[in-house]
């Protein structure tokens, strides 16, 4: 109930875009600045969206010493463990590459590597589990679109 009312309050929020356009107005923001905070939106509105739909997070943000890379979310969809990469994009004239395509080999390495080290370190390597990846579009003045994608990869047995 209280993700509901929780995901109801950010996505009324998220009506409008998940860009920051004050930071586009101003002389001293950077692209990369501007990328970071649309990213964090975006994370945010994932989490609440993930939880609406019945995910049970466990953690957010996982690094590990001595890995590249990190896990975005990580949860518990029903008995099965997902490994969450979100991505977000503002969607603009210029031709970008969809969320999607953003999770590439070297990424999706990553990503298993650290899941390997999550699931070690929490001593539960033979749970089921597999790779998610959420994407969403934004665009200003209009709400973001989002596409969850189930098991959108298994990783190479590296």
């Amino acid at each position: 109930m209280f993700a509901r009312f929780m995901f109801a309050v950010v996505d009324f929020a998220a009506r409008k875009g998940l860009a920051d356009t004050s930071l586009t107005d101003s002389a001293d923001a950077s692209p990369k600045q501007q990328a970071r905070r649309t990213g964090v939106r975006g994370e945010t509105y994932a989490y609440w969206y993930l939880r609406r739909h019945g995910y049970v997070l466990v953690a957010r943000n996982y690094t590990s010493p001595g890995l590249k890379g990190e896990l975005d979310m990580v949860g518990y969809d029903g008995a099965v463990l997902a490994f969450v990469e979100v991505k977000t994009r503002v969607i603009s004239e210029q031709e970008r590459p969809s969320p999607e395509e953003a999770v590439n080999a070297d990424k999706r390495r990553f990503i298993a590597r650290m899941a390997r080290q999550f699931l070690r370190t929490r001593r539960v390597e033979g749970a089921p589990h597999r790779f998610d990846v959420l994407a969403i579009e934004t665009r200003a003045g209009t709400p973001p679109e989002v596409r969850l994608h189930k098991g959108a990869f298994v990783p190479d047995a590296t």
